[in-house]
This record gives C-alpha cells, sequence and structure tokens, in this order.
C-alpha cells in the first residue's frame, strides 16, 4: 500500500514539475521597445545656425534664421566620408533658398510636418536613402529688412526679434560616454 501512495506521490511530482517546465519554456518573451531600439541605431546630427533669404520680386525682402538638426541612422554616416553638418548645411540651403517656405499673408499657414518632410526626402535623395530618419526643427524666424534695420538703429538694444514661424525643439546634448 505504501509502495502505491509513493508512486502516485512521485507521478503527481514529475507531472507537476514538467506542466511548471513547459509553461515557463512557453513564455512569451519580453516585448521589445521597437521606439527605444530606433532611437539607439540613430545619431543626432546637430545643425548649424543658417541664414536664409527671402527673395520677392528678385528682391532681398527679409531673412529666415533657422537652425535644424538631424536624427540620422549610424551605420549609413559611417560610410559617409564628409563632414555630416556641412552636407546637411549645405542641402538646406540648397533646398530652402527660393522656395517659398512661409506665406507671411497668412501667418498660421506653415505646415511644419509637410516642412520636414521635404527636407528629409531632400536630404535622403542627395546623400542616400535612409540616412535622415528624423528631422528636428529648433529654429525658425523671420526677421524683415526693417526689422533688421531698425535693430541696428537702436545699437541691438530692444531688439525686434522677429517674427516666430516655428517654436522649435530643444535639443539636448547626449551624454558622452567613456569611449568617445
Amino acid at each position: 500500500m505504501i509502495k502505491i501512495l509513493l508512486t502516485g506521490l512521485w507521478v503527481c511530482v514529475v507531472t507537476l514539475g514538467a506542466v511548471y517546465g513547459a509553461v515557463q519554456m512557453n513564455k512569451p518573451a519580453p516585448p521589445v521597445d521597437e521606439e527605444a531600439k530606433k532611437k539607439e541605431m540613430q545619431e543626432l546630427v546637430r545643425g548649424e545656425s543658417i541664414t536664409v533669404p527671402v527673395l520677392s520680386d528678385g528682391v532681398i525682402t527679409g531673412y529666415f534664421l533657422s537652425r535644424i538638426s538631424f536624427m540620422m541612422d549610424k551605420e549609413k554616416i559611417k560610410g559617409v566620408k564628409l563632414p555630416m553638418t556641412e552636407l546637411t548645411t549645405d542641402e538646406l540651403f540648397t533646398h530652402l533658398i527660393g522656395n517659398k517656405m512661409v506665406d507671411l499673408s497668412k501667418p498660421g499657414s506653415f505646415e511644419l510636418d509637410k516642412f520636414r518632410s521635404n527636407i528629409k526626402d531632400s536630404i535622403n535623395k542627395r546623400l542616400g536613402d535612409g540616412l535622415v530618419a528624423e528631422v528636428l526643427v529648433e529654429q525658425l524666424d523671420y526677421l524683415s529688412k526693417e526689422d533688421i534695420r531698425n535693430n541696428s538703429s537702436r545699437g541691438n538694444k530692444n531688439a525686434n526679434p522677429g517674427q516666430k514661424i516655428v517654436e522649435g525643439v530643444k535639443i539636448e546634448e547626449p551624454a558622452k560616454t567613456a569611449g568617445h
């Protein structure tokens, strides 16, 4: 009788162990955070502050002041031999000069998403598809020639900052690692 009882207990323990092991092995893997993985594969390329003249009927009517940075694919940047900041600044200037970016007579008509998309497509077309993952607009302001003259006549005291087109994103410098 004791042998049958111990055999039954042993079968129960083995069965419970097997079920527990099977459940543990079939646990779904922890979800991979796609956003974090994507960000890990990207590198911030800081843009320079650039001034783009606004032409109207062949005459400069004012200037756009901009600073645009980029999140770029780390692996694809390694293959580029030229300095990325200068390349992106050149492409930005080429893309923006002569394009009517903002209709100043309609202050609310600026489409930031379309602007970012156009810049991203333009740079990817020139430098390689998929290089630019995201366009970060830090500053986009407009100063008319009159604003500049008035600021100069005041000696830049109480200067008119111009018309803010986009309230830019604040970009923090990534923490430097010991190997860099």
